[in-house]
């Protein structure tokens, strides 16, 4: 059953490093979450299948399992969000990640409040859209449900992450338009776009793939160069 953030969200911090994790949870104490932490990425894996959290918080250095590991281990069934931390400037190892469904990365040396202010995001991203009239978007065979956050392709049910949902609800309740990536990053993520990233194009990929395996021409989700991204009506 999935798992709706409470009034104290519950993260999870899955750092090795004892001075960073002990600073980390120090800072964010004082913020209302309820915080646990691990050190493995083996007792990461198994604390999210047994008992999972509304967020995590991932070093990708890790011993044993690295972050990529857990993330390829747990994404499937876990609904929550996944921040990646790491000191890699690598654009592969970055990317790599968000292949796997990580929502977001933060690269060391971390700046606290802009740690809490991802961490706020993704919740409030998890949270939904709870006041939209519209229920459900129908694109073709896809259907979006916004209360239950559902994706049905000719009735199947396709397995989305957090951040995948919300990217691929604004465009089909846009279905038919080009949306703008500046608009995707400030409407989804609450920052402006600098020109730079190629995270949303990950995430689009990522659905697109889905969709195709689902049976949906994976030209009905187009990306438009140097402008955005449009999901046609068929």
């Amino acid at each position: 059953m999935r798992r709706e953030p409470t009034e104290r969200p519950r993260l999870l911090l899955v750092e090795d490093d004892d001075q960073l994790a002990n600073l980390i949870l120090e800072f964010l104490g004082p913020h209302g979450f309820e915080l646990s932490r691990v050190a493995t990425g083996e007792e990461a894996t198994q604390r999210i299948h047994r008992d999972p959290p509304d967020l995590v918080v991932l070093d990708l250095m890790l011993p044993g399992a690295n972050g990529l590991d857990v993330c390829r281990q747990v994404r499937d069934t876990f609904r929550g969000a996944l921040i990646m931390l790491t000191a890699s400037q690598s654009a592969a190892d970055h990317v790599a990640g968000l292949e796997l469904g990580a929502d977001d990365f933060i690269t060391k040396p971390i700046e606290p409040r802009v740690l809490l202010a991802r961490i706020r995001t993704q919740l409030r991203r998890l949270r939904g859209k709870r006041a939209e009239p519209i229920k459900t978007v129908d694109v073709g065979p896809i259907q979006v449900d916004l209360a239950s956050r559902d994706v049905l392709v000719s009735g199947a049910r396709i397995s989305l992450t957090t951040m995948e949902f919300d990217v691929l609800a604004l465009l089909a309740r846009h279905a038919g338009s080009v949306v703008e990536r500046d608009d995707l990053y400030t409407q989804i993520l609450g920052i402006e776009y600098d020109g730079m990233d190629r995270g949303m194009d990950v995430h689009v990929s990522r659905i697109r793939r889905k969709l195709k395996r689902a049976g949906v021409d994976p030209h009905q989700l187009k990306s438009v160069r140097g402008v955005g991204y449009l999901l046609a009506v068929r």
